[in-house]
């Protein structure tokens, strides 16, 4: 009879700061409680939320010690006496339980969605989060029609390249900013109609040529702190800003009375806020995967990374030199 393991490798912080304090250890696996499952990880995202907890971000305070990651795939390897939703051997993807830099993760069973044979493991750990989030932004903040000009920052990352293929679909007219010229061209690849490079243009004055001085419908901005006060000059009248992110820190206050000239309404992004049942968690997954299975929407995934590595991946997405999806891999054998 096989053993089952009672330890595990993982990643685990026991103080804030920088990447160094990201160490392997040998922890105990976990044990499922009565509504969880143990989940065998196979892959597991890297996403900025991570970069936040592991500094000690008082937006995404995190007790220590911790094992960072909010989202990963694998098989369920064990299950809770009162789970119904899964079972063991079941490929899974998920989002929202933190411990995914590590060889098995407890996770709610509610919260785990069945993958799909048609996607690998890469693929789901690569959809759990910025796919999930990238469908929230285009179907739920605000109503996108035909012709609407957005405007999405960050356009080469991973919720940006997504967040392009689900407007296309709507047929908007999409304009991305990013750092490079590299970048560029992956974000025209994916579908941007216009791509800023901002270290080179003011994004606000090319989105008001674009659009014939009226500024664009919709704003996407996960970047925050550099891009929040400019919005309210790009976008138009009636227009929409979505904040859901703070890679460059956090944004600068606005003024209410700022809203009014051009009756902005500015909305704040949280995935977990478009994911409180498990229904809504599966369709906005089925779509996704369905759209990867047609063939419309594609994944740009970076899995060159082992727990060894995860050091360097954060330093990479830190200093924005990365275009879509990091992935580390788990569990290889």
């Amino acid at each position: 009879m096989q053993k089952h393991p009672t330890t595990m490798q993982a990643i685990q912080i026991r103080e804030y700061g920088d990447v160094f304090v990201l160490q392997r250890r040998t922890v105990p696996k976990p044990l499922p409680r009565p509504t969880e499952a143990i989940v065998r990880l196979k892959a597991a995202g890297v996403n900025f939320i991570d970069i936040y907890m592991r500094t000690g971000n008082p937006v995404m305070p995190v007790p220590l010690p911790f094992i960072p990651g909010v989202e990963g795939s694998g098989i369920v390897d064990s299950i809770g006496e009162n789970v119904t939703e899964v079972k063991v051997g079941d490929r899974v993807a998920y989002v929202g339980s933190l411990g995914s830099y590590a060889e098995y993760a407890a996770v709610k069973a509610d919260q785990l969605i069945p993958l799909p044979d048609h996607l690998c493991f890469e693929e789901g750990a690569a959809l759990a989060l910025q796919g999930l989030t990238a469908h929230y932004l285009v179907n739920d903040i605000c109503s996108i029609k035909e012709g609407d000009t957005v405007l999405v920052h960050a356009a080469a990352g991973g919720v940006g390249l997504l967040v392009i293929q689900l407007l296309k679909t709507i047929g908007a007219k999409i304009i991305g900013t990013v750092s490079t010229k590299e970048k560029a061209k992956i974000a025209k690849h994916f579908g941007a109609d216009h791509v800023i490079v901002y270290t080179q243009e003011d994004f606000v004055t090319v989105s008001k040529q674009l659009t014939n001085h009226q500024g664009v419908n919709y704003i996407i901005d996960g970047v925050g702190k550099d891009t929040c006060l400019k919005n309210l000059d790009a976008i138009g009248t009636r227009g929409h800003i979505c904040i859901f992110g703070l890679s460059s820190g956090r944004a600068d206050p606005i003024e209410p009375n700022l809203l009014q000239l051009k009756s902005i309404t500015i909305t704040g992004g949280n995935l977990m806020n478009y994911i409180t049942t498990r229904k809504e968690r599966l369709q906005r997954f089925h779509v996704l995967a369905q759209g990867i299975q047609q063939g419309w929407l594609k994944l740009k995934i970076d899995d060159g990374f082992s727990l060894d590595q995860v050091g360097r991946a954060h330093q990479l997405l830190e200093n924005r030199k990365t275009t879509g999806k990091l992935i580390i891999k788990i569990n290889k054998e």
